[in-house]
């Protein structure tokens, strides 16, 4: 038999329907990120402000708490449910904010919020379910649902409602799903969810008896409103999977420490995949977490403040223009802008906005088609620079429209 190069033999291979079923042959909405990157590679200077990623890192004490507890051991195997004291942590916090009893048990540490999404669908959904969740969305959302063997079924929340998900557009989609996904508050669109947004959206899961998840990972970062979790609503705690994370409320993106509140057999159930795919979070990083959730609401507060002054700074050179308009700034380390003013589409004006002026933003349509005609700043350079940048891109439309 006549071996087969490599090369040669790759091509021959299959790869699997699962894998190149996840991205559904689409655009996956990164691709002005790609290309400000590739600028910046180039040395091309760009004002970045496409993802959410904190300008101001991690705070130098939990870096310092990661280090102490990396030197004192804790580099060995994590796998399970989680750091006991870690777990007793995040339970207490959201005891603390949500009124709602929590134990450890309803408590697993999973590798940043992402795996808790992919986590949680694994919970709520079996192979070919129906998988609801809100347009516009977080970028990953549909796939994170397409991997665990589900089907993605969007239900739009319109601008004309300031992007509140309507109880009666989720109904419509209800019937024979298996889980809902929300995000309160969310990304792209900064709204925080109302009593009454969540109110019909708990009557929803009930009457269609679906999963909820909640992704809940921005719960620090309100400026306006308040954050009400579902899970503290009536006859909601049995249904409901939380969603949260260190990445944004204490600047620990890298760190990949997240986690699902849940139903303790649900909880107790899922240990059976976190023991098949990812082993734990590594030790030293729970021990860091634990720290920070432990040092206090100031810390938390720091992390956002950043974003709550650069929030104003748009605000105050938006009211200076009646062109673009903001979507109701709630909450989150962005600010999501209708450009349909200009007779553009977000994707249009994004890619002249990075051609012309080498600023990044993210088109509206990369979270979908509730979002079209808009796009996405993120809060996340420094005020003075976010100041020029921003004033620049409200410039941009008015040039355009002349």
């Amino acid at each position: 038999m006549t071996p087969v190069a490599g090369s040669d033999l790759l091509r021959q291979m299959k790869i699997s329907d699962r894998l190149l079923h996840i991205s559904a042959g689409g655009n996956d909405g990164w691709d002005l990120y790609r290309k400000s990157k590739a600028l910046i590679a180039r040395g091309i200077p760009v004002a970045e402000l496409t993802i959410g990623e904190h300008d101001v890192r991690t705070d130098p004490s939990i870096l310092g708490a990661m280090d102490a507890a990396a030197r004192a051991g804790h580099t060995g195997y994590s796998f399970g449910q989680g750091n006991p004291n870690l777990r007793e942590s995040v339970a207490k916090r959201i005891a603390e904010r949500t009124g709602t009893a929590t134990n450890p048990g309803n408590i697993l540490i999973t590798p940043g919020g992402q795996a808790a999404l992919f986590n949680s669908h694994m919970a709520a959904c079996s192979i070919g379910d129906r998988a609801l969740f809100i347009d516009p969305y977080y970028a990953t959302y549909p796939g994170t649902i397409r991997s665990v063997g589900a089907v993605p079924v969007t239900v739009a929340a319109l601008p004309e409602h300031g992007f509140q998900p309507q109880a009666s557009a989720i109904a419509a989609q209800a019937d024979g799903a298996a889980s809902l996904l929300i995000n309160s508050p969310n990304n792209p669109t900064c709204a925080v969810y109302s009593r009454e947004t969540l109110d019909g959206i708990a009557r929803v899961t009930k009457d269609h008896d679906l999963w909820l998840i909640s992704d809940e990972v921005y719960d620090t970062q309100v400026w306006q409103g308040t954050h009400i979790s579902p899970r503290s609503l009536p006859d909601m705690a049995e249904r409901t999977l939380v969603v949260g994370s260190m990445s944004k409320s204490h600047a620990m993106t890298g760190s990949r420490c997240g986690w699902i509140c849940g139903p303790e057999e649900v909880i107790q159930t899922l240990l059976d995949l976190t023991t098949n795919t990812t082993y734990g979070v590594a030790g030293f990083v729970q021990e860091a977490a634990n720290f920070a959730l432990n040092a206090g609401p100031d810390l938390e507060t720091s992390v956002g403040a950043p974003f709550a002054r650069r929030r104003q700074i748009a605000l105050d050179l938006l009211a200076r223009q009646n062109l673009v308009k903001a979507s109701p700034p709630q909450g989150a380390m962005y600010m999501l802008l209708d450009i349909r003013a200009t007779g553009l589409s977000g994707e249009e004006f994004g890619e002249r906005l990075l051609a012309e002026r080498r600023i990044a933003v993210m088109p509206g349509e990369s979270f979908g088609s509730a979002g079209a005609g808009h796009i996405r700043v993120a809060l996340t350079i420094a005020d003075d620079d976010f100041a020029a940048a921003f004033a620049q891109v409200l410039d941009f439309a008015a040039q355009i429209v002349g």
